[in-house]
């Protein structure tokens, strides 16, 4: 990053949180580099080709790929890049500067957590993927790095919360701008719902790898991951979200089509995002089964918002096209600016999701659950998710927003363009690939490729024959997408300088001011629904964990 010829002067003059924006969101790319190039052995194994022999002694196990690949991609990337945007986009928006002395304190916190992390994951001595709880145990350095990682993150937290809270100050008869709006409430989000693992982490796990404490409950610690693990999905998405809100409709020509649903959405994430956890846990003993369902029927509630994004963003987006000369029913969408990269690449996420809401339905689903729980359907799930709704959104955002930052242009839109769809139709083969292996009950989280005898037979049946096949192929694609992205990034960092006039500008959806009257001045009280949220989790955990708190059956840990 410090070689990207353009000064400081030419490139950061009177916005120095451009650099420290740049920072957080390069670093993270560079960590979903590494774990993408690890993407395509895991689809392979899938297919029942085994390839991890010949990545000895760079990795010296399945088990260390896997925790390299979730860890970087799914822990770390996200991080970053949010970290970095949605610190970003408040203080462009609330023309405020963040305290730099603080946000660089966030960013050297947080790199010195990842840096700590990957002693134990180098070290093949924490081999316990990205859901980490007992009984399986990692080496020390692992649990204090991602700590850090999570304080850094809350240390920016705490600065957008600390900037809309002096704007409003000076500005007390207007809403909080739309995009500061929803960043506020993502953070608030991920403030409530990390309260889980930092407990895990900082009063068992650390403690528990230091030799510290004999044993730990692996239920306690299991139960606390999922209070922050399936939230934290949200965290991942509700960012994606912002761009499709607030960023999108601007970029396809049109405007946010309803300023108080999108609050409304941003709200109900906001109080039912974190109280969901149990139904992660719905084959685990100790939890009451009242308690699964309760928390069942709060996941589904998640949905309620999310189908008001669904409707909000096609309006916006009907509202573009139509300003573009389409009509009719469906004469809009072919009016959209297909050709821009990154358009294009927030359609195709927005509808991987489609697809990956589907399936969230199932997973939370109290009795439909357990026919997918702990198989490769899960996997298939979260790459819908996460690997191409919130993946594949970060990478349309960056093709604006790095040439912004750096004022360098765009190295190929055409090549941007092939990435973006590389990379969807690969996650559709993987994803159907792994759903469908799901159902066939192959396990997750399992080196099948390498398994010998009747038990590697019992997967390579020739109902799986198909499946196979396709995640196999996806793994292939999907390096080609890696490949067509990573060379349009390094090619922009150190490609030509941009004139002023040919910057990128943010594409805010509306710049108008809107006032605080009727419904908005409810929907803005941010701090009262941040009360309910809390009272709401408070409600929907502590029975539950104060009954394994004080029944812990603590059992010593087992190094994979």
């Amino acid at each position: 990053m410090a070689a990207i010829s353009m000064t400081k002067t030419d490139v950061y003059a009177g916005h120095p949180e451009k650099k420290v924006a740049l920072y957080f969101i390069v670093t993270g790319l560079l960590a979903v580099l590494i774990g993408a190039l690890i993407g395509p052995f895991q689809a392979l194994n899938y297919a029942g080709i085994d390839f991890y022999p010949f990545l000895k002694p760079i990795i010296k196990s399945y088990y260390q790929g896997l925790t390299l690949h979730g860890v970087l991609n799914a822990l770390v990337f996200t991080t970053y890049f949010i970290s970095g945007l949605l610190l970003y986009l408040p203080a462009r928006e609330m023309n405020m500067r963040p305290n730099m002395t603080w946000v660089w304190a966030a960013y050297w916190v947080m790199t010195g957590g990842l840096l700590i992390a990957a002693v134990g994951i180098l070290s093949n001595t924490s081999n316990v993927t990205y859901t980490f709880y007992a009984p399986l145990q990692g080496h020390w350095s692992f649990y204090v790095g991602l700590a850090l990682v999570v304080v850094a993150s809350l240390m920016v937290a705490f600065e957008v919360v600390r900037m809309r809270h002096v704007w409003k100050r000076e500005h007390p008869d207007r809403a909080t701008p739309i995009v500061t709006y929803m960043s506020v409430t993502t953070w608030l989000m991920w403030a409530l719902a990390s309260l889980g693992i930092v407990v895990e982490v900082v009063w068992f796990l650390i403690p528990w790898s230091l030799g510290w404490r004999a044993g730990v409950d692996p239920l306690v610690t299991k139960t606390l991951f999922w209070f922050t693990g399936h939230p934290i999905v949200y965290f991942w998405l509700l960012p994606a979200y912002i761009s499709w809100y607030g960023l999108a409709p601007k970029q396809a020509g049109g405007e946010l089509a309803s300023d108080s649903l999108t609050r409304l959405a941003f709200i109900m994430f906001l109080l039912f995002s974190t109280p969901v956890g149990f139904h992660h846990q719905f084959t685990d003993p100790g939890i009451p089964v009242g308690w699964k369902m309760i928390h069942s029927m709060l996941t589904m509630f998640v949905g309620i918002p999310s189908m008001l994004t669904a409707f909000t963003v096609a309006a916006s987006l009907e509202i573009a096209g139509k300003n573009r000369g389409g009509s009719g029913m469906f004469g809009w969408i072919p009016k959209l600016p297909w050709r821009d990269a990154s358009f294009t690449a927030q359609i195709l996420a927005m509808i991987g999701f489609v697809f990956g809401g589907a399936g969230g339905i199932v997973n939370a689903s109290f009795n439909l659950d357990i026919m997918v729980h702990n198989t490769a359907w899960i996997p298939g799930h979260f790459h819908l998710t996460v690997g191409t709704a919130v993946t594949l959104t970060f990478f349309g955002i960056t093709f604006w927003l790095i040439p912004h930052l750096v004022k360098k242009q765009l190295f190929s839109n055409g090549l941007a363009l092939a990435s973006s769809w590389l990379w969807f139709i690969g996650m559709m083969f993987f994803a159907v690939g792994m759903h469908w292996q799901g159902i066939l009950a192959v396990p997750r989280r399992a080196h099948i490729s390498n398994m010998v005898g009747d038990l590697q037979g019992l997967y390579n049946t020739s109902a799986n024959l198909v499946p196979q096949i396709l995640t196999g192929i996806s793994g292939v694609i999907l390096l080609a997408a890696v490949i067509c992205y990573f060379t349009v990034l390094f090619g922009t960092l150190f490609g030509k300088p941009l004139a002023e006039k040919d910057v990128p500008e943010i594409p805010f959806a509306s710049t108008k001011w809107v006032h605080r009257q009727g419904i908005i001045t409810i929907l803005d009280n941010i701090w009262l629904w941040f009360l309910a949220a809390a009272v709401l989790v408070a409600l929907a955990y502590l029975p539950t964990l104060i009954s394994l708190w004080i029944n812990q059956v603590p059992v010593p840990g087992i190094k994979p």
